[in-house]
């Protein structure tokens, strides 16, 4: 078995779908989580693209989120069963991207991370962004069928959309609220018992 590091912040962001995906695989990671002020002298200079998340595996770097949770789910089974699944998987997770792209100029601005109008924000990207998005999430969680959006079980990509929506429920009550398979989702997924025990025990971070 090899050995896996993952070095990252102290917050979820892009680094949580990649820890949970190790612990529903039940294989054994060391969670690096830098401080943010180690970051620019200690760190950068020493990732592929002065960036992170990194994972080294058995010393050699990955770096990019999702090339790293890609690898660790297609390793232990978590990316999709067929090929066919894996690029739905692989699908879900492009357009959670574009949804992210606009989502986030509201996201980053209601978490402190940006300034600006929140209200406005929320008006002119949030809410766009939810309703653009949500939908073909709910008709995927029906075509599918499982209760989860690729196959009979649970993926990589489950474990990025239950932790958002778990963010966004925590932030914003009530904004999901006319997507209630999307919070069901949430739930199932974050019932697992991997997931449920990492939940309970992982250190305190912001989303």
């Amino acid at each position: 078995m090899p050995t896996y590091k993952l070095t990252y912040f102290n917050v979820r962001a892009l680094g949580e779908v990649i820890r949970q995906t190790f612990k529903l695989a039940e294989v054994e990671f060391e969670d690096v989580r830098v401080a943010l002020e180690s970051w620019p002298g200690e760190y950068k200079d020493k990732t592929p693209f002065g960036q992170m998340p990194v994972l080294e595996v058995d010393g050699k770097p990955i770096p990019q989120s999702f090339a790293i949770v890609r690898y660790v789910a297609s390793q232990h089974g978590l990316a999709g069963k067929t090929p066919f699944e894996a690029a739905w998987v692989d699908a879900i997770a492009d357009q959670w991207k574009d949804f992210q792209s606009e989502f986030r100029n509201y996201w980053y601005i209601l978490m402190g991370y940006r300034q600006g109008d929140a209200e406005k924000a929320k008006t002119e990207h949030g809410e766009t962004a939810r309703d653009k998005f949500y939908p073909l999430i709910v008709k995927q969680l029906k075509d599918n069928g499982s209760g989860f959006l690729v196959g009979a079980s649970a993926t990589w990509v489950d474990l990025l959309l239950a932790d958002q929506t778990a963010a966004i429920q925590k932030e914003l009550p009530g904004f999901l609220e006319k997507y209630p398979e999307v919070i069901a989702h949430s739930d199932k997924v974050r019932a697992i018992p991997q997931i449920a025990k990492w939940i309970a025990e992982r250190p305190e971070s912001r989303g």
